[in-house]
C-alpha cells in the first residue's frame, strides 16, 4: 500500500495532467486537506515532488499552484525531448530484444485498439493517454540507461498537459494510427535512422498542433 504521501502525489499529478485542475490554479494546502483526507505533512512531500517534475510551483509567499502553460514552455519541452527521446530510441533499438519487440508490438495493438474506442466515446481519453505512453516508453524501453529511460517519461508526462488540452479543443481528431504504425514497424525492423526522422516528426508535428490551437483559442 502506498504510503499517505505517495497517494497524495499520484492524485493530484494525476488531476494535473488530466487539466482537472488547470493551469496557474492555486493549491491551497487546506482546500486539498478536506479534499483528499489528508493531513499538511504528505500533502506538502507530495507537492514539493511535483515541483521537481515542474507541474507545480512553490512561490515564499503565495504557496503553490499549478504549472501555468505557454508556447514557450511546450517548445522548450519539445526541444528536450527531441535530444533525449530521439537518443533512447537509437539506444533501444541498437540493444533491443525479442522480448522488446513483442513488448513493443503489443503497446501498440494495445494503443489501437483504445484509439477505435477514443473516435465515438471520448470516456476513454484517460485510458488512451495511458496507452500513448505506455507505447513510446515500449520503444525506448531497452535503451541501457535508466535515466534516459526515465527522462522520457517526465517528458513524455509535461507535454501530456498540452496534448490534453488540444484534444479538448480541436474540431476533429488527428489520425496517429498511420504515425504510430510506421514508427513501430521501422523500430523492430532495427531501422534506426528511420524511425528516429519518424520520432522526430510525430513529436515536433504534435506541438506545431498544439501550439496552432493555443493561439488560435
Amino acid at each position: 500500500m502506498p504510503s499517505l504521501s505517495e497517494r497524495a502525489y499520484r492524485i493530484i499529478r494525476q488531476q494535473i495532467l488530466r487539466a482537472e485542475i488547470p493551469p496557474g490554479e492555486k493549491l491551497k494546502i487546506e482546500v486539498l486537506e478536506r479534499e483528499h483526507a489528508l493531513s499538511s505533512s504528505p500533502l506538502r512531500e507530495a507537492l514539493n515532488r511535483l515541483v521537481a517534475e515542474k507541474l507545480v510551483v512553490a512561490d515564499d509567499r503565495r504557496g503553490f499552484r499549478a504549472a501555468s502553460m505557454s508556447v514557450a514552455d511546450l517548445q522548450d519541452i519539445t526541444n528536450f525531448r527531441l535530444v533525449v527521446e530521439l537518443a533512447a530510441l537509437a539506444q533501444s533499438i541498437a540493444n533491443g530484444t525479442d522480448e522488446w519487440e513483442g513488448a513493443t508490438v503489443a503497446a501498440f495493438h494495445g494503443l489501437k485498439k483504445v484509439r477505435e474506442r477514443l473516435r465515438n466515446d471520448g470516456t476513454v481519453l484517460n485510458e488512451w493517454t495511458e496507452k500513448h505512453k505506455a507505447f513510446h516508453i515500449a520503444l525506448v524501453s531497452a535503451a541501457p540507461s535508466t535515466r534516459l529511460v526515465s527522462t522520457c517519461s517526465v517528458l513524455f508526462d509535461q507535454a501530456e498537459r498540452y496534448r490534453r488540452f488540444a484534444k479538448t479543443n480541436q474540431s476533429h481528431l488527428r489520425d496517429t494510427d498511420a504515425e504510430h504504425l510506421h514508427l513501430m514497424e521501422a523500430a523492430i525492423a532495427r531501422k534506426a535512422d528511420l524511425a528516429v526522422a519518424l520520432l522526430r516528426e510525430h513529436i515536433t508535428l504534435t506541438a506545431k498542433k498544439v501550439i496552432a490551437i493555443q493561439t488560435n483559442t
